[in-house]
């Protein structure tokens, strides 16, 4: 917005907000659910119920949008590529429908457009598709630095998982090292915040590997809440299958919380420098002895806790926006050219010389860009 864009986030519907809602002086414009927001979405933009768009941003989560079919200025968001996910999450005949579409389809729709990914590790995935790694720009995610306070570690060993209770989270993994670990640890507490629909079956897991008792499912916290959480943690799981960047293991360690993750997990490997703010782990065994150490070394935490702190210190919006409003421009070359015209706050902005015929109190017009 303050760059001089009018933006408009297309999204699915849900029953807890409006199908409009204008917020911050963001449009939010809500149709269809988890698959029919796609057709809504891409009717709207080719039927000019958008208005005019000067700039469409397709965030590519499996399945994408395919707006460069009807707008050729198009940027594709990607966090990661999903070919280990569609089997876990879908049967055999969608699986493979599926990865079709997100390795053959979207990289031919999308060959003469710009991507942008969240590490290297996703835009070496890309490359693997077909996606040239020369149109690709990395630009990491930013984190919300929360208000500066003193570190309250609980007084037990408390290990965090944070995130959506899906199945290739593989938070059973983390149940499972907690289980064959308690006997070494008493005290031992296993906290998984967030919520999701394979909710009910981790809390049938905690069940039957009896470790219910130290096992806390908070399901969706605040933001206050869920860094008392974090600040309270002795170590942060993050057993996913996949991951973009892993931006809850900079969360974590903004409170000098190391994190374990696997190696072979994506950007999770980016995210997590092994021996140096966390520790990497090739397989379920190796995640349990990874959370032995962390937890029962306190020099090794601390350590490691210290230097993911000051690592994540490093990752803030400010950076992200300017690299991406940077990509986002350069779709747009012409729009781009109203910056020389135009400065931040928009209502500082010097006017251009008045046209022919044009009132010359009148604005220039604002860029739109449209995210999917």
């Amino acid at each position: 917005m303050a760059r001089g864009w009018r933006v408009t986030i297309c999204c699915a519907r849900h029953d807890r907000a409006p199908g409009d809602e204008l917020r911050a002086g963001v449009h939010y414009r809500r149709r269809g659910g988890k698959t029919g927001v796609y057709p809504a979405a891409l009717g709207a933009l080719a039927l000019r119920r958008l208005g005019r768009v000067d700039v469409v941003v397709d965030v590519q989560n499996g399945v994408s949008f395919l707006a460069r079919l009807v707008s050729r200025r198009t940027l594709v968001l990607v966090h990661h590529v999903h070919r280990e996910q569609w089997p876990v999450v879908y049967g055999p005949l969608v699986a493979r429908l599926g990865w079709w579409i997100e390795s053959r389809l979207t990289p031919w729709v999308y060959r003469h457009s710009p991507y942008v990914a969240v590490s290297e590790a996703t835009r070496h995935d890309l490359a693997t598709v077909g996606v040239d790694p020369e149109r690709v720009v990395v630009v990491r995610n930013g984190i919300e630095h929360p208000p500066v306070g003193r570190r309250k570690p609980a007084s037990t060993p408390r290990v965090c998982v944070l995130g959506r209770l899906v199945p290739h989270k593989q938070v059973e993994h983390a149940i499972d090292a907690v289980a064959a670990l308690r006997t070494e640890l008493p005290g031992l507490h296993l906290d998984v915040v967030g919520d999701g629909w394979w909710r009910p079956h981790l809390e049938e897991s905690a069940g039957r590997t009896g470790v219910s008792d130290i096992v806390t499912f908070h399901g969706t916290v605040t933001e206050s809440h869920k860094h008392e959480l974090l600040s309270s943690a002795w170590v942060l799981a993050l057993p996913s299958l996949k991951e973009g960047w892993g931006l809850v293991v900079q969360e974590a360690a903004l409170h000098g919380v190391p994190a374990i993750g696997y190696r072979a997990a994506g950007g999770v490997a980016e995210s997590i420098l092994d021996g140096r703010t966390g520790l990497l782990a090739d397989n379920p065994a190796e995640l349990t002895a990874g959370l032995r150490r962390l937890l029962t070394d306190p020099v090794l935490r601390t350590r490691l806790g210290t230097a993911a702190q000051e690592r994540a210190a490093t990752f803030d919006w400010d950076r992200t926006v300017k690299e991406f409003a940077a990509v986002v421009e350069a779709v747009a070359p012409d729009r781009a050219q109203m910056r020389a015209t135009q400065s931040t706050p928009p209502l500082a902005a010097k006017r251009p010389p008045a046209r022919p015929g044009r009132s010359p109190n009148r604005e220039p017009r604002r860029r739109s860009a449209v995210w999917y």
